[in-house]
């Protein structure tokens, strides 16, 4: 049985999304949209303790595709026995409806997106997931104690700041996963 803040979600994405290519990486069509939960809920998934689970959230497929590539390359390139495995979402709705609690070591959250923004979407995942480790990525300048003022349930600690070189996006993920 889903719980009503998903089939809200559903519901609010099924009638405000846009198809166009820059949502497809997530590969479904909204018509016919199903949660990728059900798939998972199906699913067996071992996780193997080097392995570790990043989602990235932003509108901005560019960004989505390319840090999405840049870590699961340091896979080939690393000889250490730590990998990462990336979900991407161009839409913070969609990321929310495929959300597994308990299941990301790391999250890279866009500040500045359309429908809802990171820190919006990071109350919501705080509803589903009790402790989160969440680092937000914006272009512009960050005022960390209005936020800390707006968003008082939230631990704001990592911010990556874009435009952002790979090698030090791929250091600063390491660092917050140590």
């Amino acid at each position: 049985m889903r719980k009503p803040f998903l089939e809200y979600l559903i519901k609010q994405v099924s009638e405000n999304w846009e198809s166009s290519e820059s949502n497809n990486i997530t590969n479904k069509h909204l018509g016919n949209y199903t949660p990728r939960q059900n798939e998972w809920e199906q699913q067996q998934v071992e996780r193997s303790p080097f392995t570790k689970q990043i989602l990235i959230v932003d509108d901005n497929p560019d960004i989505t595709i390319t840090f999405k590539k840049a870590l699961e390359e340091e896979n080939r390139n690393d000889n250490n026995r730590i990998s990462f495995q990336v979900n991407a979402y161009n839409d913070p709705l969609l990321a929310l409806i495929d959300f597994r609690p308990d299941f990301y070591d790391l999250m890279l959250v866009d500040i500045n997106m359309p429908k809802m923004n990171g820190f919006e979407f990071s109350t919501r995942i705080l509803e589903l997931d009790v402790n989160p480790r969440i680092c937000y990525m914006s272009s512009g300048l960050i005022n960390q104690e209005a936020l800390r003022e707006q968003y008082p349930t939230l631990s704001i600690g990592c911010f990556i700041k874009k435009p952002v070189t790979i090698e030090y996006l791929v250091r600063r993920v390491k660092a917050e996963l140590e």
